[in-house]
């Protein structure tokens, strides 16, 4: 059995991204379309009804990812609003294999866009690049706003 890649799969439409979400529970939790709706609070065929239909309750949506575990709906609608979509970093310090890893994820956006230009490379894989390089750059980014103002230490030992 192959290991399913999920932090580079982008849904393209409604159902695409509802589908994700349910497999994402099956395979990562071992959720099924039951349990799911259990957890959200409707039926295993409303679940189901909204696959069909590429459509839910816009009150569901964020209950039933927390349900799958995993945010493609949001991210789809997001997408398709022309808005880039990246996950809040944790805050770790850089240290220098994350700015090379960042340099050469760059280096690699720049090297597809210039293929792309010459007719050598897809747009899908451009696309997939660049978006990967913007959203480790932005993950930097907000490393850098924390610095301006670090998070509040709340059960740090202190001296009294």
């Amino acid at each position: 059995m192959t290991r399913k890649r999920w932090r580079q799969v982008q849904p393209q439409s409604m159902n695409h991204a509802i589908r994700l979400c349910l497999d994402y529970a099956l395979h990562k939790h071992n959720r099924s379309v039951a349990r799911i709706g259990d957890l959200v609070g409707v039926s295993e065929w409303a679940i189901h009804k909204w696959v069909a239909e590429g459509s839910m309750p816009s009150k569901r949506i964020r209950p039933f990812e927390f349900a799958c575990g995993c945010t493609f709906v949001t991210q789809y609608i997001a997408t398709s609003a022309l808005k880039l979509v990246i996950d809040i970093p944790s805050g770790q310090a850089a240290d220098q294999d994350s700015l090379l890893d960042l340099q050469n994820q760059v280096n690699d956006a720049v090297s597809l866009l210039t293929r792309f230009y010459r007719g050598e490379v897809e747009a899908a894989d451009v696309l997939e690049g660049t978006t990967q390089a913007m959203k480790q750059l932005a993950g930097h980014r907000e490393n850098v706003i924390k610095a301006k103002a670090p998070e509040l230490e709340l059960f740090e030992g202190g001296d009294e």
